[in-house]
């Protein structure tokens, strides 16, 4: 089958490199995702793959040279490959290679090898697609184990026996899942049986290496295709056994409780219309982990989760270590939007207290507007009457924090009297009583006992430094 390159807005870069592998006596063709998002008519990707049956880096250093003297080539002599950056494309070039793995180890011994061997060592079927940029044959699809069937009928199969291909290189398992999940394609019956046996295989692969799928499946439009394919494999329960923690129905005198598991791949999916921020998905992933671990058959009351979104906040930052999650600021968001999640609903109520709303903004602050998002898709019922009733009562619940806070001016509020001024006042080196006062101005503030306002604060201060045996400094 003939490709028509023509069209292609970078022709004219793959006839100048098909010119340049002829003058070098190499061949070369493109290799893997490009050509299957082009079949696909998904649009171009910004990294190309290349592959010549010689020196993948010479081919490279040639190309470069020939396009500009001022392009910078990177050579990586272990895996035989090197890349540069031109036009916004970054261009990767590797000799065909054959791959041979040990048990313990997905970094595999390689030896030189044909276009076949090195499209039957890709992963799957769809990504074992290549298309000659050679002169006598520029264009031509060679698809040796059917991918384009497989693109058509929307299936992950690999070009080897299944469980080979997982065995060997056990990252393979998450890469399935996530093109399942990302393109919307079912994996084969023996490669998900495959997946199932290997699973435990996945331990060889660095954390890092998983989360980078993980979270391409978290960015999917649904990510619950995924995220179910994960727990269907036993592959959830090895890499985030919090979620599975989370399966089960109870019943105790009667009385159940809902499945967590799935209802928080429900919220997951409602969260991921609304954005696509990856932590604020990740924190629709995480807001229930606590009731697991919280959760207790209370007679005459029934199934509680007592302290749930707390135990929750602190599982979070045990969790992001272990998976070599980022730890800074992306992990406090986390955290805050697991602890805060229940807060909102907790407000829907005629006679909420300012004091209540209050603490929200002040606990929120610049994300009141994601906790917002994360509450919402919260709300799993199929019944479009509580669905309104629910929808109702957020936007009321809002109205009123605007108007709390255009009164009070609380979100992310300094206090209106420094530490620094505490010091002067009372003639004071810095030490606790100043944490005190200061603690105290900010509940004074929060719970409507002064307004936001310096001169109401200053007072304040004295009067409650003189309670502690302080005099000010006349």
């Amino acid at each position: 089958m003939q490709i028509n390159l023509i069209q292609n807005k970078n022709f004219k870069l793959f006839k100048t490199i098909s010119q340049v592998a002829e003058m070098n006596h190499q061949s070369v063709y493109i290799v893997g995702g490009y050509v299957r998002d082009l079949l696909m008519k998904r649009g171009a990707p910004s990294d190309i793959d290349f592959v010549t049956e010689g020196s993948g880096i010479d081919l490279a250093k040639a190309i470069a040279r020939h396009i500009s003297p001022e392009l910078k080539v990177s050579v990586f002599k272990t895996y035989g490959t090197a890349m540069f950056r031109f036009q916004n494309l970054e261009l990767e070039f590797v000799g065909a290679r054959k791959e041979s793995y040990a048990e313990n180890s997905r970094n595999p011994e390689v030896e030189t090898g044909t276009l076949q061997d090195d499209q039957l060592r890709r992963d799957f079927t769809i990504n074992a697609l290549a298309i000659s940029l050679n002169a006598h044959d520029f264009g031509t699809l060679i698809d040796p184990f059917y991918g384009q069937e497989d693109i058509q009928e929307k299936i992950i199969r690999t070009p080897l026996e299944p469980r080979q291909t997982y065995s060997d290189d056990p990252l393979r398992m998450m890469r399935a899942i996530r093109f399942a999940s990302v393109l919307n394609f079912s994996i084969e019956k023996d490669s998900l049986e495959a997946i199932k046996t290997e699973a435990h295989r996945i331990i060889i692969v660095s954390m890092e290496r998983i989360m980078v799928e993980f979270n391409k499946i978290m960015m999917s439009a649904r990510p619950s295709e995924g995220l179910m394919l994960m727990e269907k494999t036993g592959l959830m329960k090895l890499i985030i056994p919090e979620l599975t923690a989370l399966k089960g129905i109870e019943e105790v005198e009667g009385q159940t409780h809902k499945d967590n598991f799935y209802h928080t791949l429900e919220v997951v999916d409602n969260i991921a219309l609304n954005t696509d921020n990856l932590w604020l998905r990740w924190a629709a992933l995480l807001h229930d982990i606590g009731k697991a671990p919280t959760k207790k058959f209370v007679e005459g009351t029934g199934w509680t989760f007592h302290g749930h979104e707390f135990l929750g906040s602190k599982m979070v930052k045990k969790l992001f270590h272990r998976l070599k999650l980022p730890l800074g600021a992306d992990l406090k968001y986390v955290q805050k939007m697991v602890k805060l999640s229940s807060r909102p609903i907790a407000l829907i109520t005629d006679d909420t207290s300012d004091a209540a709303l209050r603490r929200l903004l002040f606990d929120a602050g610049d994300d009141l507007e994601d906790l917002f998002t994360l509450c919402k898709a919260d709300i799993t019922t199929k019944n479009a009457r509580k669905q309104e009733k629910f929808k109702k009562n957020f936007e009321y619940v809002a109205a009123k924090i605007k108007e709390v806070e255009e009164k009070d001016q609380i979100r992310n509020f300094q206090p209106p009297v420094t530490g620094e001024e505490i010091m002067d006042l009372f003639g004071l080196k810095p030490g606790r009583e100043i944490g005190i006062l200061k603690e105290k101005v900010k509940e004074a503030i929060l719970e409507g006992e002064i307004a936001n306002d310096h001169a109401q604060a200053r007072s304040f201060v004295i009067e409650q430094g003189k309670l502690l045996g302080l005099n000010p400094v006349t």
